[in-house]
């Protein structure tokens, strides 16, 4: 049975732009921290990052205990939950269980056929965030208004106080 994940929030008390500019929350499934290496329901490091088309920023590192490639979904609900906040997460294999269940929470999965550079990776999603968005970054945005569009409904509701 899996056990909750350790987190390591990054905190930066020097660098305010990154964090009010709109941006992507994107995790790679690492076993170094420099490179997507793992398959997504046995990896025991995730690389959480804020990018924007401007720049990127080390977010958090969400580690897991070490689990074996079996088939055995018990191990996928606190990766899920753990990764809700994620509009993207890379790996180098992911499960069609995982999968599914990613993108029903507004995650998708990109899988890699080769290990790659986080830093590569995070070069290529600002390109394309300026440039030439990917279908899963107009996916996300479409996600994000669909949420902005409710709470701004709510808001204009009648309050009972």
């Amino acid at each position: 049975m899996s056990s909750s994940p350790r987190r390591l929030k990054v905190v930066d008390s020097t660098s305010h732009e990154v964090a009010v500019q709109p941006g992507l929350t994107v995790a790679f499934a690492t076993g170094d921290l420099q490179n997507v290496d793992q398959h997504f329901g046995t990896c025991r490091k995730f690389a959480l990052y804020l990018i924007h088309p401007s720049g990127s920023q080390l977010q958090e590192v969400i580690t897991f205990e070490e689990e074996k490639q079996d088939g055995n979904e018990a191990k996928l609900p606190p990766r899920l939950k753990a990764l809700a906040p994620c509009q993207a997460i890379y790996c180098l294999a992911v499960g069609g269980s995982a999968a599914r269940q990613l993108l029903a929470q507004g995650t998708s999965p990109i899988r890699l056929d080769e290990k790659m550079r986080i830093e590569t990776l995070i070069g290529e999603i600002r390109h394309k965030m300026q440039y030439d968005p990917a279908p899963w970054m107009s996916w996300s945005k479409s996600l994000m208004d669909k949420k902005i569009c409710n709470f701004d409904a709510e808001l204009d509701e009648q309050w009972e106080e």
